[in-house]
């Protein structure tokens, strides 16, 4: 039954005065049937016309500002505390990654009964190769061996889950180590990751892209870390 289900759409958000409208109006056409959207935005600290532009869109969308830049993984954190949704979705500010995608990413918590979903790249042909690839299969190939899993896109920022199951998992992350801390405890509770194919447009650093190659290895110590503590 989806009666009443409610879609928590969490955005970090750090300096992207070119693209939070423009993704803003992406969501706002997504149509789910009877599931209702709660978009929250949560500026990391911005220092240019982002913070303006989210101060004007306040009326519209629930927007929490942090007073510096704290991190990917804080700025998650900050808005699963006011998220009141069944379903808690990630989406990146930019727009590498496309909302049209809802509706397959939540049709399996709603219908089939999986936990956590993460929309996999890699499971598109159509989608351009980054230059970043090769660090995100290396990270799921670790992933993968580490807890004897099968997924194929371990650092997509598309991953959706039942809400009590996230609400309810202790995270210590600030940055970019969000990703394989969620994806370590999941694993490690043997709860089943079910990819889906996504879309994907990716950006290089000049059009904005932040993470960097210390984030990547940063993400394999923190695979490793939680493999092997409580």
């Amino acid at each position: 039954m989806i009666e009443n289900k409610k879609l928590s759409i969490i955005i970090p958000c750090y300096n992207e005065s070119e693209t939070i409208e423009k993704l803003l109006d992406k969501i706002s056409k997504v149509q789910l049937g009877e599931i209702t959207k709660e978009i929250i935005i949560v500026d990391d600290g911005s220092d240019n016309k982002t913070k303006e532009i989210l101060r004007n869109l306040s009326t519209r969308y629930r927007v929490i500002t942090l007073p510096k830049n704290m991190g990917k993984g804080y700025a998650i954190k900050q808005g699963l505390k006011s998220a009141t949704g069944d379903i808690i979705l990630i989406q990146d500010a930019d727009l590498e990654y496309d909302p049209q995608d809802y509706a397959e990413l939540i049709n399996p918590i709603i219908y089939s009964g999986y936990q956590v979903v993460y929309g996999s790249r890699f499971l598109s042909r159509k989608n351009k190769r980054s230059k970043y690839y090769l660090g995100v299969k290396c990270l799921t190939f670790l992933t993968n061996i580490l807890f004897n899993s099968h997924i194929t896109d371990e650092a997509t920022c598309y991953k959706v889950f039942n809400a009590d199951l996230l609400k309810n998992i202790p995270l210590k992350c600030k940055k970019f180590e969000f990703c394989p801390e969620i994806t370590a405890k999941i694993l490690k509770k043997k709860i089943k990751i079910k990819e889906v194919p996504i879309n994907y447009y990716p950006r290089t650093v000049g059009q904005g892209k932040k993470i960097k190659v210390k984030d990547g290895i940063m993400a394999g110590w923190i695979l490793i870390k939680y493999r092997f503590i409580k």
